[in-house]
């Protein structure tokens, strides 16, 4: 066969060869695009956990997640007081302020994602707050660490759950919160129930999220949610520990989310050392009131120690009423056990739920 091209103006060569280049290269481009649409986008409105962070400013956020303390919210202050180059962290005191006691430690952020490293200096009873801080205000950072990913981007990625929707940015929206009103970008996704965050692109983390536990029945308790407080520049004040006195009454999830147990005391508050009458009342994750309930009460001190335990108490009507006398002054837990419905033994599965209350 002749070389047809050997015998080719040099000149001609190179322009074809350019032209050969470019076509394969233009190719590449648009097979990676199509590969990945959310690429396809500017990066100049990209968002990660972590953009916007600056020295010396605070943020104040109601926080609570399903894992720590059943749900119950609590004020989480960081402080983002400096950024260490060698380590490439942030290195942020943080306050913790749960039913008037104050939790303080200090994380080491990453740079990357703003994920609380090893080397934080937590506290033993400041872990759990570490680990709801991971589950709520750090979450997204799966998704859109550093550098981020559009605003505008179809999606940013898929929860491992079969059925979900993508977590996907969607329109502009308007969130009016303690610490004042934003211009946000609603991201949202459906497992079960449909979850938002709302972004504000200068912030280092979203200004307000809800989002619910994944079930496949019944109604689906809050995973985790939080909201901006307050936020502003220098190094805030450490709050300070109060008693705070829980009121009558109070509803709790067991920890499967199963069930929801109402808990009413009369006198209100809780008088040591006169008969303090405990109601209960059972109902499904639906709201619906169940019948022929089993259940245990243990009543323990603040420092862990049992002090009564009352077995096979019975909600025959899913309404239960338990007289007690608490022996002295001080913070109580009362555990509640479900351990039969509708005549059922719950089996293996243990469905119970801790209420904090006072006697004074």
């Amino acid at each position: 066969m002749k070389n047809y091209l050997a015998k080719t103006p040099r000149n001609f060569r190179a322009n074809l060869e350019v032209c050969f280049l470019v076509t394969i290269l233009g190719s590449s481009i648009l097979l990676f695009s199509a590969g990945d649409p959310s690429r396809a986008f500017a990066q100049g409105d990209n968002w990660y956990v972590g953009k916007g962070a600056k020295p010396d400013t605070y943020y104040t956020y109601q926080v609570q997640n399903f894992d720590t303390n059943q749900g119950r919210p609590f004020l989480m202050t960081i402080y983002l007081k400096d950024f260490n180059e060698t380590g490439k962290y942030w290195d942020a005191p943080v306050f913790v302020v749960d039913q008037g006691q104050v939790y303080n430690g200090t994380f080491h952020l990453s740079d990357l994602d703003l994920s609380a490293l090893g080397s934080s200096d937590v506290p033993t009873e400041m872990a759990k707050y570490r680990n709801a801080y991971s589950g709520s205000l750090q979450w997204l950072s799966s998704f859109v660490p550093k550098p981020g990913q559009s605003l505008s981007a179809p999606y940013w990625g898929k929860i491992a759950a079969i059925g979900g929707s993508p977590i996907a940015p969607g329109g502009s929206a308007k969130v009016t919160t303690p610490a004042g009103t934003f211009n946000t970008n609603d991201v949202s996704w459906r497992y079960g129930a449909t979850n938002h965050a709302y972004i504000d692109p200068n912030l280092p983390w979203p200004v307000k999220a809800m989002v619910f536990a994944g079930v496949t029945t019944g109604s689906p308790p809050i995973q985790y949610a939080f909201e901006l407080q307050a936020t502003g520049t220098g190094e805030p004040t450490p709050p300070k520990a109060i008693e705070e006195i829980p009121k009558s009454p109070l509803t709790l999830q067991t920890g499967r989310a199963t069930y929801s147990i109402k808990l009413l005391w009369e006198p209100d508050p809780i008088v040591a050392g006169t008969e303090t009458k405990l109601g209960l009342i059972f109902s499904d994750s639906f709201g619906n009131t169940i019948s022929r309930v089993t259940y245990d009460l243990q009543i323990a001190a603040q420092n862990g120690t049992v002090v009564d335990e009352l077995g096979r108490q019975r909600a025959d009507e899913g309404t239960g009423l338990v007289p007690y006398t608490f022996p002295s002054p001080g913070p109580y837990d009362i555990k509640v056990t479900v351990t039969a419905v509708e005549g059922v033994p719950t089996g293996e599965f243990v469905e119970s739920a801790t209420f904090n209350v006072v006697a004074a």
